[in-house]
């Protein structure tokens, strides 16, 4: 049943992956579930660049470099961070929304489809077995300068992919009861 795949989703760090690779076979299943996505008139407005291999260790370094310079005191621990997280996954999906340039739709729409997409490429990691995690880190406002985007186009976070050892449990959350409000006249 689908809501046990969505109880099960869960954010997996890249310091729980074990270092297995993704086939690209898998990568493409993700990207084609995020493809599914609603959209509002059909603008689909998502956008990915994968990102493997050596090119994981130049985005890390392109990250803690951009942080470094935007940074009058850069935390150590932070840069570290962003050096080596990404090369302890096995595959880092960018996530861009390409903006409709006739302005049919509110931002947002556009935003929330994106994220929609992001949403089925997890539920589908989890199906797959694969840990991952959406990370928005300031830096991401500069990715421009280490992809070719097109005009209009930005990105909203970095989708981390790892095989993990851990379990995935379902989660916690607060009673649906406690957020919802029925009207009924």
């Amino acid at each position: 049943m689908i809501l046990d795949l969505i109880k099960k989703r869960r954010s997996v760090f890249p310091v729980q992956y074990n270092g297995k690779s993704i086939s690209r076979e898998a990568i493409e299943t993700v990207l084609e579930a995020a493809n599914w996505a609603p959209t509002h008139k059909k603008t689909e407005p998502w956008r990915f660049k994968v990102v493997q291999g050596e090119a994981l260790k130049r985005l890390g370094d392109f990250m803690a470099g951009i942080y470094e310079e935007s940074e009058e005191r850069p935390k150590q621990m932070k840069l570290k961070k962003l050096r080596e997280n990404p090369q302890k996954a096995s595959a880092i999906i960018v996530i861009c929304m390409q903006r409709n340039q006739k302005d049919l739709l509110p931002e947002w729409e556009e935003v929330a489809a994106t994220a929609m997409a992001v949403q089925n490429m997890w539920l589908c990691c989890t199906e797959l077995g694969i840990g991952s995690y959406w990370s928005s880190p300031g830096v991401i406002s500069q990715m421009h300068r280490f992809f070719e985007m097109e005009e209009g186009e930005r990105c909203l976070g970095l989708f981390y992919m790892g095989y993990t050892d851990m379990e995935m449990a379902e989660g916690m959350r607060q009673p649906v009861e406690d957020k919802v409000v029925w009207v009924n006249e």
